[in-house]
């Protein structure tokens, strides 16, 4: 990495590290908070040995489940979900908090009418998480549309199609044309129409919720720093490709068009790339944090070839990782699934620009390939977490310590976000990291 880039990383690091508003609850709570960015800072940029491995228990609605919350309460009601944060961290004392924001507010989807997912209590049962509802939002003839001008494709095309409260907004005409005075009149004219006003009436009553929901969560943030734990994301993206196969086109359509469409999912990919990376950079930038979360799907072994892999899929990612890391940031890269036969791939990043955190792949190989650049983390399974035995979580922990431990640069986590848990096993895998994963 550039000299400027690496200033740009430690300018934010000192940023996360500062605390900038928060009020500790003790000087032990300040130290814990810096310790742990410390710890996470070594193990990551790979400049020095940390003090041990850290662990970061990702989850989605598994403090609520914990506390006897239920997902809808999760979704619906703010205050029972975030008191079931705070006690997740003052019973099991994670080196990081994730954030109480990752499962969003039911209240708002319902208002917009959303089609692309079902929640709890809105087509799954209360006590289950949300589904994807995989579709075509975005049809094979709408590429060109979306290459030419992404942000009206979302406008005028994406939002109408996944929200039903929006549908209306398909009326209204490109903003680009207005352009002189004379245009102006004219293109306020599907503003007056009953049906679009009712879409804007829903965005307005949406923006109102989700003000109340995040000063909430917000309140809860600033606490849980003060209480000495970190966030371990500030921003997030998500790879080319996958807003793509995920949010537009389907894994279906996505299978199909790189065999009917080759060159229009490049273009596409291409398109999408800068937008992906200003997205996690101003919002690690606002967060103070530079962590950028990167979920990655489609790419993980089975859903594709190798030879696509290469061609549609690593390009742009990688070039996601490279412009976040050239503005100081640190992705952070969730492998759903296995990510055996990628591998390979992941030589040709620099030494210390992201870490990578695996479900399914062979952490010894992912040691041997990677242990002199990338940090790499997680495989805990959660199948183990959730019924498994505390002792064998232990035993698992150790190897995983034993192995892709050895000389700094892991992190301890589960192979996915969870939804549920096993206090004795969560216990296990962050007091054993906490006792075993010292180094010396």
């Amino acid at each position: 990495m550039e000299k400027k880039s690496l200033e740009k990383r430690e300018a934010r690091f000192e940023t996360w590290i500062s605390a900038p508003g928060v009020k500790f609850q003790s000087p032990e709570a300040e130290a814990t908070y810096k310790g742990a960015i410390a710890r996470f800072k070594d193990a990551v940029l790979m400049e020095k040995m940390p003090d041990r491995v850290p662990v970061f228990p990702l989850g989605t609605f598994m403090q609520g489940h914990l506390y006897g919350v239920t997902p809808y309460e999760s979704m619906y009601d703010y205050p029972k979900l975030l008191s079931a944060h705070r006690r997740f961290l003052q019973d099991y004392r994670p080196d990081y908090y994730g954030s109480p924001a990752f499962i969003g507010s039911g209240k708002i989807l319902e208002i917009l009418d959303m089609k692309q997912y079902r929640w709890p209590g809105h087509g799954v049962s209360e006590r289950s998480g949300y589904q994807c509802e995989e579709g075509e939002y975005m049809l094979p003839e709408d590429y060109d549309a979306l290459i030419d001008d992404p942000s009206d494709f979302w406008i005028r095309t994406w939002l109408p199609r996944v929200f039903g409260a929006l549908a209306p907004l398909k009326e209204i005409s490109p903003f680009p044309n207005l352009w002189e005075i004379v245009a102006v009149s004219g293109q306020m004219i599907p503003f007056g129409i009953p049906p679009v006003q009712n879409a804007l009436k829903a965005l307005i009553e949406a923006g109102n919720e989700a003000m109340a929901w995040i000063q909430q969560i917000m309140g809860f943030e600033m606490e849980a720093r003060g209480m000495g734990f970190p966030s371990a994301i500030g921003g997030a993206a998500k790879a080319p490709f996958d807003i793509l196969a995920d949010t537009l086109r389907g894994t279906r359509g996505m299978m199909m068009d790189m065999y009917r469409r080759p060159d229009k999912i490049l273009k596409a990919v291409e398109r999408i790339t800068p937008l992906q990376i200003k997205q996690g950079l101003g919002m690690a930038t606002f967060a103070g944090n530079p962590v950028v979360f990167i979920p990655l799907h489609k790419g993980a072994d089975g859903f594709m070839s190798d030879e696509q892999f290469r061609k549609f899929y690593w390009p742009t990612l990688k070039a996601l990782i490279l412009g976040l890391a050239e503005e100081g940031c640190v992705p952070f890269l969730f492998c759903e699934g296995g990510y055996n036969t990628r591998l390979q791939y992941l030589t040709e990043l620099p030494r210390g620009s992201c870490f990578w955190i695996f479900d399914r792949t062979d952490m010894m190989k992912a040691k041997e390939l990677l242990g002199g650049t990338l940090c790499i983390g997680g495989n805990v399974p959660a199948g183990l977490i959730l019924t498994g035995t505390a002792e064998e979580v232990k035993e698992y922990c150790k190897k995983l310590i034993d192995t892709a431990g050895k000389g700094g640069g892991y992190i301890m986590a589960f192979g996915t976000a969870m939804d549920e848990g096993k206090p004795e096993t969560i216990h296990a895998m962050i007091d054993l990291t906490k006792e075993y994963g010292v180094y010396k």
